[in-house]
């Protein structure tokens, strides 16, 4: 992803470690419970216990993405072809699989959902793509992508710009993925989402509806969560030099946005309705819970965070996590963000 590029020059290094503890960074903040960032929002606790160790040989970090597996455990997405079970609890990791295209080259997973088999549906941001994994990492299937976009000159997407979040909408039969951000031809900070149905009885995702979404000035779409009722979680983020991470938690509806996969251009058009969204957070409001940055940040708490998921919660109060992908940098880190968002 792009941010990979602007961070590369800071990389200092890496600290060995093979067994992740929960530092003192998290067991201050494990003390600390109902800490408001907005009226909605509030963060229970974070941990840094998974930043820079490894397991079993593999480097556990340059998190993308989470999701909740079949049996409540957590699955963690690397973006560099690594998939992680881990410990809801502890996070501690139980196992880790080895994921790659059909020609067995790596991927730049960013996208990560369990199907209701188990199956692992995962995006890369490379041409991009959607693969569908076994538990072992076999790829099973792979779905359509609309050629608009495909990574230039194929078609019109801008490298490590591509699709960047991946969820399953309730019942299971509509997967939705998030463009990073815009591609060639649509106004700037115009990114699309685009979905899939499954429909017959062979259980395949097909291209269905597609719809604009407008992000903040400067921020990209790092994730996208469905809830429970059908509406969206979506996190943007961006990087400044000097300045650190901005980070943002939307609440959006995708009801009622117009279908745009038959408008080949999203710039100056009338009449397309964008998806609707209302700011939850800026996770910069939090309180920092003592937390430390290696590098300036508007708030020590926030690093590169890029990863989300739903762990449970009912009538409109849910329980997110998050995570942050330190690009295997010395100066960010690998943290869990616990939070308690009413929407």
């Amino acid at each position: 992803m792009r941010l990979r590029t602007v961070l590369a020059t800071l990389t200092a290094g890496l600290a060995a470690a093979t067994c992740p503890t929960a530092g003192p960074a998290a067991a201050t903040a494990d003390t600390a419970r109902n800490h408001a960032c907005s009226p909605t929002v509030s963060l229970d606790r974070f941990s840094d216990a998974l930043d820079k160790t490894t397991y079993q040989g593999t480097f556990v970090g340059n998190l993308s993405a989470l999701a909740v597996d079949r049996d409540g455990s957590l699955a963690a997405l690397s973006d560099r072809s690594s998939l992680f079970g881990l410990d809801r609890t502890t996070l501690r990791p139980g196992n880790a699989v080895r994921l790659a295209d059909e020609t067995g080259a790596a991927l730049d997973s960013e996208g990560l959902a369990v199907d209701r088999d188990g199956s692992r549906l995962v995006t890369s941001e490379t041409e991009p793509s959607v693969r569908r994994y076994s538990r072992d990492g076999r790829i099973l299937d792979r779905l359509p992508v609309p050629s608009s976009l495909l990574v230039a000159p194929a078609g019109r997407a801008t490298a490590n710009q591509t699709l960047e979040g991946l969820t399953l909408l309730p019942g299971g039969h509509t997967l939705l993925a998030s463009m990073e951000d815009a591609i060639s031809g649509d106004a700037a900070g115009i990114v699309r989402f685009q979905t899939w149905r499954r429909t017959g009885d062979d259980g395949h995702f097909r291209l269905a509806a597609q719809y604009a979404y407008r992000t903040d000035d400067g921020l990209g779409v790092a994730e996208v969560q469905a809830t429970p009722d059908g509406r969206l979680l979506v996190l943007e983020r961006g990087f400044t030099s000097g300045a650190g991470n901005t980070v943002r938690l939307y609440l959006a509806d995708p009801r009622h946005a117009t279908d745009t996969r038959g408008i080949e251009n999203l710039t100056g058009r009338n009449g397309v309705r964008a998806i609707r969204k209302t700011l939850l957070t800026d996770i910069a409001s939090c309180s920092s819970l003592g937390a430390t940055a290696k590098q300036p940040q508007p708030n020590p708490l926030l690093d590169n965070i890029e990863g989300m998921t739903i762990t449970g919660g009912a009538r409109g109060r849910l329980r997110v996590v998050l995570v942050s992908d330190d690009n295997q940098s010395a100066v960010q880190t690998t943290r869990f963000y616990y939070l308690r968002v009413r929407a």
